[in-house]
């Protein structure tokens, strides 16, 4: 085990980001009990040719 600050601030940001990794799969999940709809999008609208 690692015991200079260097090491010390590794392993506590490693386990910070990975404490934040699974809260957002977990918050991110939830009551998705079934498949999003596909986003549609329509296309840019062209503009009008020259008269």
């Amino acid at each position: 085990m690692m015991k200079t600050p260097v090491g010390l601030v590794t392993v506590t940001l490693s386990a910070a980001i990975l404490l934040a990794a699974s809260l957002l799969i977990v918050t991110g999940t939830q009551g998705e009990d079934h498949a999003r709809p596909a986003h549609v999008t329509t296309p840019a609208a062209k503009p009008a040719p020259p008269h």
